[in-house]
């Protein structure tokens, strides 16, 4: 799944290729794009016709284009979707789901999904916390590349979680914007096994987990994302190349690059979690 680092690198695409356009027409090519839309294609379409998509924005893992009617498009990338600008006559891509054209006869937006597990949905902007978000995603905590993002505070709400450490690294309503891969680089760099009681971190193991977080998206921001086959790409179809300088994440087997103990991979949520055994160790009791 795409993490922030990723949805990042589409939202500033976005922002540079179709802020401040006007949408002309609006194609849904598979119901399935659309599903979240309760109301369906018609009134998806009809809805989106003739409005200005005034930006782009995300927090965390959620990317939406703030409509100047005062809703949103909120797009859900899962597992393989993607948002591309392409010129309008473009051959189609061969899982292309909606196709949006503009005003002024420039290039379109395509949202391509070959799994077709994400998809966009209409929803009203609220304001909460001061920031006009979509209704759905309003619960959503800040993240690490927020302006506003307290580090204090989210590692006082990742030490208050009785959970092992993973798990409420994972919770979006404590910290937004870190996935599966992230979460296991961050824990890498502090030196903390997944399954360490969150309750029972120091103040200061707290702090170094979120500054590690940050670090670590920042680093895979400025390389483009992390991209494991050609479906994580931006508007442009190109892929990030931050695989390249992963520690923990999908490095089963291989020497870790601080100790040179092999990277072991134990299964975590249907998942797999990815540590070093002697920089990492488990703890001997969860509770």
């Amino acid at each position: 799944m795409p993490e922030l680092p990723e949805v990042e690198v589409v939202r500033a695409g976005l922002q540079a290729h179709v802020a401040g356009r006007t949408v002309s027409k609006v194609e849904v090519l598979h119901p399935r794009a659309i599903r979240r839309h309760v109301l369906g294609a018609e009134d998806f379409t009809g809805r989106l016709a003739g409005v200005r998509i005034d930006a782009a924005r995300r927090r965390g893992k959620y990317l939406w284009l703030e409509l100047s009617g005062g809703e949103a498009v909120l797009a859900h990338l899962g597992m393989s979707g993607q948002m591309l600008v392409q010129p309008e006559g473009a051959p189609d891509e061969k899982h292309l789901r909606v196709r949006v054209r503009f005003a002024d006869d420039g290039p379109e937006l395509r949202f391509v999904d070959q799994r077709t597990f994400g998809g966009l949905a209409l929803d009203e902007l609220v304001t909460s916390d001061g920031e006009r978000l979509p209704g759905t995603i309003a619960h959503i905590a800040r993240d690490p590349m927020d302006p506003r993002f307290d580090a204090e505070a989210a590692a006082r709400a990742l030490r208050s979680r009785r959970t092992e450490v993973k798990r409420a690294l994972l919770d979006q309503t404590l910290v937004s914007g870190v996935g599966n891969i992230y979460a296991d680089e961050a824990l890498w760099r502090s030196k903390l096994h997944w399954a360490r009681p969150a309750e029972k971190l120091t103040a200061a193991q707290g702090r170094t987990l979120v500054a590690a977080a940050t670090e670590v998206m920042d680093s895979s921001l400025q390389a483009g994302g992390t991209s494991f086959d050609a479906l994580y790409v931006n508007v442009n179809g190109q892929s990030g190349y931050f695989a390249r300088s992963l520690d923990a994440y999908g490095q089963e087997g291989l020497p870790c690059s601080r100790c040179g103990t092999a990277i072991r991979r134990e299964p975590f949520m249907n998942r797999s979690s990815y540590s070093c055994p002697r920089c990492q160790p488990r703890p001997r009791s969860s509770r």
